[in-house]
Formats: C-alpha cells, sequence, structure tokens
C-alpha cells in the first residue's frame, strides 16, 4: 500500500506534536504483495485475533491481537542510519483507527531490549509519535514497534520518519536491461507508473528501459522511457542506460533486472538514504530472495575472492533472531571486496570511473563494484525475488563464471594473485563438475579459459557472444533439459565415512577401476545440482529441475573425463607460461574498455545520439 503524498511530505498535525513541521518518510512500511512475497513472517509477526488484507494491504484487529515490525521487511536499522547519516530526530508514523497499546523498542546488539515508547494511543486517521534515541546508543541497534489492540481497530499504514531536511536531493533514474522478457518487463512498467502515482518523490525518479530484443511495445510516458539497444548482454545494455542517466541530470542510477520483483517501497527507502547520505559515495545493493522459498535470502551482497561468496547465503528471513544478527553485522562499514548484484544496484553517477566491461553478463556486475568507488550498504527490505543461480546453472553460466573470475583477477591489481593461489580457484571450478560427471560444462570452462588467454581483444570483438553463444549450444549435450514424462522419485547414496574418503580421494571414482555393484544410480532435485557430496559413488546422476517438469542424466565416462582433465592442465600451464604478460595485457585492455569512448564506439552512440 503506497500512502498519500500528503501524508509523507506535507505539514500534518498529531496529539503529540501540536507545532508540526513537515515530515519526511524514511521507512515507509512494507505489506505483503501478491506475485512478489507473502511471506507473512518476514513483514510481520502476529498474535492473537490479527488479519492482514492482501488486497488492500492493512491489517485488522479484534481486542487482545498484536502485531509486531520486527522482521526482515520493517525493523528499523538505527544504527545503519545513524552510521550513514548522523543523528537525525525520528518518529513513527502511523494512519487507521482504534485504541491500542502502542510499544516501541530499542534492540541493541549484545544487550537487553528497552521500550522508548509504552502508550495507550487512539488512531483516527494520522497519528505521530516522537521517538527518542539516546545519542549513546551503540552503532549496532534496531528499532521496532508492536501494536496492541483494546478494541477493535485497523491499522492502514505506518511510517518511521524525520523532520530533519535531506542533505540532498536525488535524482534517480532505474536502468532496465531486457532481452525477449515482454511480460516480466510490462509488469514492472506497470507497477512502477502506479507506484508514481502518488509517490511524494514521484517528481526525481523515473525508468529508462534498454531493450536489447527490439521487441518491447511499450509506449514513452508516465515516468518511463523504452530505448531500442543491440544487443550486447546486460553489459551493454547496463552501460547504455548509464549513459542515459548522464545525459539526463540524473545524479544516481539504479540497475534493475527486467524480472527484478521487488515492493516498490524498496525504492523509496533507497531514494531517502541516499538524500540523507552524509558521503556522497554511498551506494544500496538490494538482496537476493530465493523465488522458489520466498522466506530464504540467496545472497545479501557478496564477497569476491578466489570465487563469488555470497552473504548470508540461505538465511531463513521468518527468524526474527537471524534478521537482527544479519542487521547488526551488515551495519558496519562493508568489506572491501563486496560487490553488489545489479538485480537492485542505487549508486551515485559522479563517481563512476569506470563503465561495466563488456562481459555480456556474469561478472559485469562484480568487477564494477570493485573498480569503482562505492560506499555500498544493504538496507532492511529492500530485495528483489529471484530465481536463484543454481536453478540456472548451465554450461553456459559456467562458461561465463569462470572465464570473468579469472579476468577479474588479472585486470584488477588489487585482486593480483599469485599462478599459485589462482590455481585454487580452478580446482574448485573443476572440481565441481568433474565430481558430478557434468563433462559438458568441463568443456565450457575450457572454453572460457582459453577465451580468457586470447586476451582484452577477444572480448572486444565477441562482444555480443552470437559465436560463443553457439558453440555452447553445441557443446551441450548432456545437461540440455528435457521434459519430464513420468516424475521419478528422489534417490540419495549413502556411503560411510571411510568410502567417502576414499571417492572424495578418487574424483568420485574416476581413478579407480569402479565395479557394478559400487555404482548407483541416482535422481536428485535442483537444490541438490551443485551439491558433489551427494553424487558420491554414482555412474549415473538424474537430475531434476526446481518444478521437476524437466530433467537431464549424466553418466560417469573415464574418456570424457581425461579428454577435458589434460585439455585443463595444459591452460594452467599455459597460464603459467605467460603470466605476466597476461596480467600487463589485461590490466591494459580493462582500462581501455571500460572507457566513454570504447562505448560510445560501440553502442553506435556517435552515430545516433538519444536526445
Amino acid at each position: 500500500m503506497t500512502l498519500p503524498a500528503t501524508f509523507e511530505l506535507e505539514q500534518t498535525e498529531g496529539p503529540d506534536m501540536a507545532d508540526s513541521t513537515k515530515t519526511y518518510p524514511v521507512q515507509p512500511g512494507i505489506w505483503l504483495q501478491a506475485g512478489i512475497s507473502t511471506e507473512q513472517e518476514a513483514h510481520f509477526h502476529v498474535y492473537g485475533p490479527v488479519g492482514i488484507s492482501l488486497s488492500r494491504g492493512a491489517a485488522e484487529f479484534a481486542p487482545g491481537g498484536l502485531l509486531s515490525t520486527g522482521t526482515y521487511y520493517n525493523v528499523f536499522n538505527y544504527g545503519k542510519w545513524k552510521r550513514i547519516c548522523g543523528d537525525i530526530p525520528l518518529e513513527l508514523q502511523l494512519k487507521g483507527k482504534g485504541h491500542f497499546q502502542l510499544t516501541v523498542f530499542q534492540a541493541d546488539r549484545h544487550k537487553s531490549w528497552h521500550k522508548l515508547v509504552s502508550e495507550v494511543v487512539t488512531l483516527d486517521g494520522m497519528y505521530r509519535h516522537p521517538v527518542l534515541v539516546d545519542e549513546e546508543t551503540p552503532e549496532e541497534s534496531l528499532l521496532f514497534f508492536d501494536l496492541m489492540a483494546l478494541q477493535d481497530g485497523e491499522l492502514e499504514d505506518f511510517a518511521w520518519a524525520t523532520t530533519a531536511k535531506p542533505v540532498r536531493t536525488p535524482e534517480l533514474m532505474l536502468s532496465v536491461t531486457t532481452f525477449k522478457r515482454e511480460a516480466e518487463v510490462e509488469d514492472t512498467i506497470s507497477r512502477f507508473r502506479e507506484f508514481l502515482v502518488d509517490s511524494a518523490i514521484k517528481e526525481h525518479i523515473s525508468m529508462t528501459v534498454v531493450d536489447n530484443g527490439n521487441s518491447l511495445k511499450v509506449e514513452d510516458g508516465g515516468g518511463v522511457e523504452v530505448i531500442p539497444n543491440e544487443n550486447l548482454g546486460g553489459a551493454g545494455g547496463f552501460t547504455r542506460g548509464l549513459l542515459r542517466a548522464r545525459e539526463i541530470g540524473a545524479t544516481h542510477c539504479l540497475f534493475m533486472d527486467d524480472d527484478a520483483s521487488i515492493q516498490m517501497e524498496a525504492l523509496s527507502r533507497t531514494w531517502w538514504l541516499l538524500a540523507y547520505a552524509r558521503d556522497s559515495r554511498t551506494a544500496v545493493a538490494g538482496a537476493m530472495i530465493n523465488a522458489s522459498h520466498r522466506w530464504q535470502i540467496w545472497e545479501n551482497g557478496a564477497e569476491f575472492d578466489l570465487g563469488c561468496k555470497p552473504r548470508y547465503h540461505g538465511l531463513d528471513l521468518r527468524s526474527r533472531d537471524a534478521v537482527f544478527e544479519m542487521e547488526y553485522e551488515t551495519t558496519i562499514p562493508a568489506p572491501e571486496d563486496l560487490y553488489a548484484g545489479w538485480w537492485f544496484f542505487a549508486f551515485p553517477v559522479d563517481k563512476v570511473e569506470h563503465l561495466p566491461f563488456p562481459f555480456f553478463v556474469r561478472g559485469d556486475d562484480v568487477s564494477f563494484s570493485l573498480v569503482n568507488d562505492f560506499d555500498i550498504v544493504s538496507l532492511p527490505g529492500v530485495a528483489s525475488v529471484q530465481e536463484n543461480f543454481t536453478d540456472k546453472a548451465s554450461p553456459m553460466t559456467w562458461y561465463l563464471d569462470f572465464r570473468s573470475h579469472l579476468v577479474h583477477h588479472l585486470s584488477l591489481p588489487e585482486k593480483q594473485r599469485s599462478w599459485v593461489e589462482l590455481q585454487q580457484m580452478v580446482l574448485s571450478f573443476y572440481q565441481r563438475n568433474a565430481m558430478r560427471f557434468h563433462y559438458d560444462t568441463l568443456s565450457a570452462i575450457n572454453l572460457a579459459f582459453e577465451d580468457v588467454l586470447r586476451g582484452p581483444k577477444f572480448f572486444d570483438k565477441h562482444a555480443d557472444m552470437a559465436r560463443r553463444r553457439t558453440d555452447l549450444k553445441a557443446l551441450t549435450r548432456q545437461e540440455a533439459w528435457k521434459p519430464v514424462v513420468e516424475r521419478p522419485e528422489e534417490l540419495h547414496g549413502e556411503k560411510s565415512r571411510l568410502i567417502r574418503a576414499i571417492l572424495l580421494a578418487s574424483l568420485n571414482g574416476h581413478l579407480l577401476p569402479m565395479g557394478k555393484k559400487a555404482d548407483a544410480d541416482l535422481t536428485l532435485s535442483s537444490s541438490f545440482r551443485d551439491d558433489y557430496h551427494v553424487a558420491f559413488g554414482a555412474k549415473q546422476i538424474t537430475y531434476l529441475n526446481a518444478d521437476q517438469s524437466s530433467a537431464y542424466v549424466v553418466r560417469r565416462s573415464q574418456k570424457k573425463f581425461w579428454r577435458e582433465t589434460i585439455r585443463l592442465v595444459r591452460n594452467t600451464l599455459r597460464l603459467r607460461a605467460t603470466y605476466e604478460e597476461n596480467l600487463r595485457r589485461w590490466r591494459d585492455g580493462y582500462d581501455q574498455l571500460t572507457s566513454d569512448a570504447y562505448w560510445t564506439e560501440k553502442l553506435k552512440l556517435d552515430r545516433d545520439v538519444t536526445s
């Protein structure tokens, strides 16, 4: 539910503040929303007779019913706001009707909670209550409120607000890149336009959709414009969006996937933090929530060092303790190797020194975060619901992941590693696939390795990935999904600790003469696709997709194993022999291929300038 602008920005009066001044809703409430998240425990904890209306975004109470906002979507991270924005006066704004017990809690890390507000209040429309927080409050501090009904009542909406004036007025442009996903992006556009109607920030936020497929039938207007673009992948699309942000004078740009399922209030929360942030380098990274299990974090930011390491992977958003611990830990400044996924990343345009590298997809967001000087933060409830990476995995994605991983370490001085250290990364990619008989993927990894050794000019020449997409499709033989006629039951192998150790050392039997009696046929669901430990002792594995409508079968093959293993050894030895030369080539090439001049020519903007 979106509150009208009068609630958000105009002068209002409440029983506790007769001399009311203009207020700014720095954190509007987020309600359950069909199609995005209806996980009630991630939004509210309710006890007793309380009903949540999904259609209206409101809560109805009978006497004794209690609603608590100590949740992922609605807790207020006061410590994070204080660190980034300084001390600002706070108030809680409620809109509804009825007689309630209002309690505002301050939950500091490693301390018992205490009450900042405990009052009986009457709601009759708009109500405001100041929340006074001690200046000596520790940095790791959260605020939330409980509302218990003393009679029948209703809560229509709520927000954490301040009377302090913003430091700046961000001009935020959403940059959405799409390719042949008309239904998803049209839904995103529709929800954005609906959000703008009553938004207090509607004059300072817009959306530009870069259409790499040249297939979108959407008229400009209502805060949205569509730009046709050559298909150079996400890197080319988001670069075009960023250049457009510069053209229209946007101060901040928000990269967002075309299928990004976000609560639109996440845009407001992002905008207000950027408005109050004292450091102009502040950027906001949205979390990714697993679309298969919408109570589960896939990652809330990630770190890169010899691999991508998602933060808080698997965290249960229904658990208050887990959510609070995540918020405490993310209050402190981010580690230097933190990067933000482009499903939701808002950043200051003037801090961009390097445009995205032409990876096509996968890895461009990693290097963009690492090479540019951003102070990346996350916020409660600012998240996109997405299909998880395990379900998306294919030889193509492994190809893209491996080559970008290797390029990061060769091109970015702060990520330079010795040849020996890089072998840890190579071994990780190799082991995870050899153990699961994914020889198509091993072939794709070897191809990626060889393409990196060809140097930056290869990436420039093949920025559209047309040739490689054809090559990778041709080599994907066993790992191609096929419809399931009759859903098989899952079958996992059980091995003793000793047998598991032997199988691990022998790369799941590849280095041993495995007899038929020792072999097994396994059937595994998508959640186990990337876990080679459950594949021990198998000779054949059937993998099912998320809804078990499709599957593919892989079988152990000594011939394919040795062919790809020997090929990988040769590639690593080639890198060792030319390591210093590759460092020099890639550092020079990275600067060139992330420059304004390069992308202006690549996107043909010198011939077709969008006004």
